[in-house]
C-alpha cells in the first residue's frame, strides 16, 4: 500500500490529489492523509448555495471545494485530519464502510477515546458524530474517505 501524507493545507489541491491518484495509480492500494486549511467540502450532488453561507464564507475566506463522492457538507480546518483509502473495487463491499472505519477506531480506541461506528458511515464518541465518511467508484477502482476533527489534537496531545 502506498501512504502519502500530503504536505499541503490547501483544499483545491488535497481533494484534486484524490481524483489524480485515481487515475494514475488505477491499480495502487493508496493511503492519503491531508490537512486543509478552512474550507467546506460539499458531496458530488449538494446545491452549494443552500449548503453554506456565501456572504460568511467570503468574508472569512473559506474556501469551498466540490468533491467526487456524495455526502454531506463537511467543514475542514488545520485540527482536523482528513483520510482516503484507495483500492481496486470489488475487493471490498462498497457499501460496507466498516472495513475502513476499523484502522481509525482501532487508533482511537488505543489511544483512550471510546469511539464507534454507527449507522452506515458515521463515527461516534459518547453519542456525538466526529467524522462522516463516503464513497465512490470509478474505473474499476473505490474511494472510501473520511475526516475527523478528534483525531489531530488527541494525536498532538500523545506526542507532547
Amino acid at each position: 500500500m502506498l501512504l502519502i501524507d500530503s504536505p499541503s493545507h490547501n483544499a483545491y489541491f488535497n481533494i484534486a490529489s484524490e481524483e489524480y491518484l485515481l487515475n494514475q495509480f488505477p491499480t495502487e492500494d493508496i493511503f492519503l492523509l491531508y490537512v486543509n486549511s478552512p474550507s467546506i467540502i460539499v458531496g458530488k450532488f449538494q446545491n452549494t448555495l443552500a449548503e453554506i453561507n456565501l456572504d460568511y464564507v467570503q468574508e472569512k475566506d473559506i474556501k469551498v471545494v466540490r468533491r467526487m463522492s456524495g455526502g454531506g457538507a463537511v467543514y475542514h480546518d488545520l485540527g482536523n485530519l482528513n483520510f482516503s483509502f484507495h483500492t481496486l473495487l470489488g475487493q471490498n463491499d462498497f457499501g460496507d464502510f466498516s472495513f475502513f472505519t476499523k484502522p481509525v477506531l482501532d487508533m482511537l480506541n488505543n489511544l483512550g477515546v471510546p469511539a464507534e461506528l454507527k449507522g452506515r458511515n458515521d463515527l461516534l464518541v459518547e453519542g456525538k458524530k466526529f467524522s462522516g465518511n463516503a464513497k465512490l467508484a470509478r474505473q474499476g477502482k473505490m474511494i472510501q474517505h473520511g475526516t475527523s476533527s478528534i483525531i489531530c489534537p488527541k494525536i498532538r496531545a500523545q506526542n507532547t
